[in-house]
């Protein structure tokens, strides 16, 4: 499970740092805003096709294990 981290990329040069999906410009902050306001996962990979279901759960994972650290 913790390969899926390596889904997500943080650099300086890509959205201001913000942490993104590996290959887009999609960060993170997104995906689960869009669940949290009800998109299901198959809604979000309609609206944003160059993600994959992985990506999903990635963002998910990685903000589970930032509230984790705190």
């Amino acid at each position: 499970m913790e390969e899926l981290l390596d889904r997500i990329i943080i650099d300086p040069n890509i959205l201001a740092g913000k942490p993104v999906i590996k290959g887009t410009r999609i960060p993170v902050y997104l995906i689960i805003e869009l669940i949290a306001n009800g998109m299901t996962t198959k809604e979000i990979l309609k609206e944003y096709p160059e993600l994959k279901e992985e990506d999903i759960k990635a963002a998910l994972l990685y903000a589970s294990k930032l509230l984790e650290k705190k």
